[in-house]
C-alpha cells in the first residue's frame, strides 16, 4: 500500500474511533483523538501527493467518503451534546437568579 493510502487508512481509523467516542459520550477521549487526527493531517499536508493508479485513487476516494461520513456523525452527536449543555447552563443561571432575587427580598 502507498504512503498516501496508509495516511488515509490511519485517518479513517481515527475518525471511526472519534465517531464511537461521540456515540458513547466519551468527550475527553474524543478530544484526544481529534488531536491525533489534526497531527496526521498536518503531516499529510507537508508530504507530496504522488500520482496514483486508478485502484489507489478509488480507494482514496472511498476512504475520504468514510472520513466525511464519520465527521458528519461526530458533528451531529456533539451538537446534541452542546444543546443539552446549553440547556443545563441556562437552567442553572435561571435558578441562580431566582435564588438571588429570593435572597434579596428577605
Amino acid at each position: 500500500m502507498s504512503a498516501v493510502l496508509d495516511n488515509y487508512e490511519y485517518l479513517s481509523g481515527i475518525t471511526g474511533q472519534m465517531r464511537d467516542a461521540a456515540k458513547q459520550g466519551e468527550w475527553d477521549h474524543l478530544v484526544e483523538l481529534e488531536h491525533k487526527c489534526s497531527e496526521r493531517v498536518e503531516v499529510m499536508k507537508a508530504q507530496p501527493s504522488p500520482p496514483t493508479d486508478e485502484e489507489t485513487r478509488q480507494r482514496k476516494v472511498a476512504l475520504i467518503k468514510k472520513i466525511l461520513a464519520d465527521d458528519a456523525e461526530i458533528r451531529n452527536r456533539t451538537e446534541v451534546w452542546m444543546e443539552q449543555l446549553q440547556r443545563i447552563m441556562t437552567s442553572a443561571r435561571s435558578e441562580r437568579r431566582l435564588q438571588q432575587a429570593y435572597s434579596a427580598g428577605q
